[in-house]
């Protein structure tokens, strides 16, 4: 088990590591922050190999863009334009899994097979629960992009999160409720990892509150989705919490507004990419959005060095533009304050470890790897092509931290 104080990382045997790059040593022959140094016999401009396996195309396709964009900018970011940390370039390789559990899998394999000690990515939740055994069965750091099932924090010693999890979602939709007791809430969901994962997560939060949590899943491949609002309306529900994801999203929205599920109940959903934002026309005024981020919604430096880094290579800040840019600090420390070859003490030096992100003040908790950040609530101004959010509140990342799972190992 992990210590109980965040920030103080446990201590690890070192283990036989399952692949090593023919000119690495063991880590024990190299100070933190300093290995592969020449006095090692590794090299200290030996490059460190990282795999991008997220879905460039399928889907959530337009996510992963968003994705791999922040992450060329958060490498420039954090390695002051060098591409190299603690002396060793960054070689990263990039695969595309589709979407496919499967496809990811294999990529990933190969990627490992080839010396890749870190894989980061991963824009689907089903995708995520397949990589996350996988890099504890080889022992590489694992860094998990956009994909925000729960199942997902304490799963294992080398899985990390670089982007929120469904349970942090859920607690910014309880600041916003209130009361609970005696509601009838529905979940409108994707029958998904990630739908699982919120109405798991609603049940949890705003059942033991006192409200009756019930839920409607669609298809992932559903394209007709106005049965699916007839169907929740009519459930009669006070409070109807929407978790969706993928191109699906603009005909969701309308089969709402047309069923009139809008005008019935009240509507939470969490503020999807800027291109959803002329989705909700005039029915955005009768939405109350949760933000996992919008451009402009950090307002400090480092939001800044992102934004910028993204549109100066000709790319758009998004949604998850935050958790590729964030993959790419977590990269950087792990090499520069763990090691270049060493898992056990990448996982070391990101455990506990607070930093400025995009969003603002964050911190990976020892204990689990949940990554602790703020969340936002925003409304829709304006309708069509000419809605644009508008920042309500920041919630503290202490007002939404999830429940502590303690790592199985």
């Amino acid at each position: 088990m992990r210590s109980s104080v965040t920030g103080t990382p446990r201590g690890r045997a070192l283990g036989a590591l399952t692949l090593l790059v023919a000119t690495t040593l063991l880590a024990g022959c190299s100070s933190a922050g300093t290995a592969g140094t020449e006095a090692d016999g590794s090299g200290g401009d030996t490059p460190v190999k990282v795999g991008l396996v997220y879905s460039r195309s399928g889907l959530l396709a337009a996510y992963g863009k968003q994705y791999e964009e922040g992450f060329k900018a958060g490498l420039a970011y954090a390695t002051h334009g060098t591409n190299k940390a603690g002396g060793h370039p960054i070689e990263v390789t990039e695969q595309d899994d589709a979407g496919d559990p499967a496809k990811a899998v294999a990529a990933a394999k190969t990627l490992i097979g080839k010396g890749h000690r870190i894989i980061a990515g991963t824009t689907d939740s089903g995708v995520a629960l397949q990589m996350a055994p996988l890099a504890a069965q080889n022992k590489v750091l694992y860094l998990n992009g956009d994909a925000a099932t729960d199942a997902l924090t304490g799963v294992n010693d080398y899985t990390f999160r670089s982007g929120r999890q469904s349970y942090q979602d859920i607690l910014t939709v309880s600041a916003q409720l209130g009361a609970a007791q005696g509601k009838k809430v529905t979940v409108l969901a994707q029958n998904s990892a990630f739908g699982q994962a919120n109405v798991a997560a609603v049940k949890d939060v705003l059942g033991r509150k006192g409200a009756t949590v019930g839920s409607v899943l669609a298809p992932p491949s559903a394209t007709d989705l106005t049965p699916f609002a007839r169907q929740v309306k009519a459930g009669g529900p006070d409070l109807v919490f929407v978790a969706w994801a993928g191109a699906t999203a603009p005909a969701l929205w309308t089969a709402l507004n047309q069923q009139g599920v809008l005008d019935t109940a009240k509507v939470v959903t969490g503020l999807a990419g800027t291109a959803s934002y002329p989705v909700f026309g005039s029915g955005a005024a009768k939405i109350s959005f949760l933000a996992h981020y919008f451009p402009g919604a950090g307002a400090n430096p480092v939001e800044k060095a992102m934004l910028d880094g993204i549109t100066e290579a000709g790319g758009t800040p998004d949604l998850f533009s935050p958790d590729g840019f964030t993959a790419a600090q977590m990269i950087v420390r792990a090499i520069e304050s763990g090691s270049a070859t060493d898992t056990s003490a990448m996982v070391d030096a990101l455990e506990g470890w607070t930093f400025d992100g995009p969003k603002g003040r964050q911190q990976i908790r020892a204990e689990d790897h949940a990554l602790l950040q703020p969340m936002f609530t925003a409304r829709l101004k304006g309708d069509g092509a000419d809605a644009r959010p508008e920042l309500i509140d920041t919630v503290p990342m202490a007002s939404v931290a999830p429940p502590v799972r303690k790592t199985a190992g």
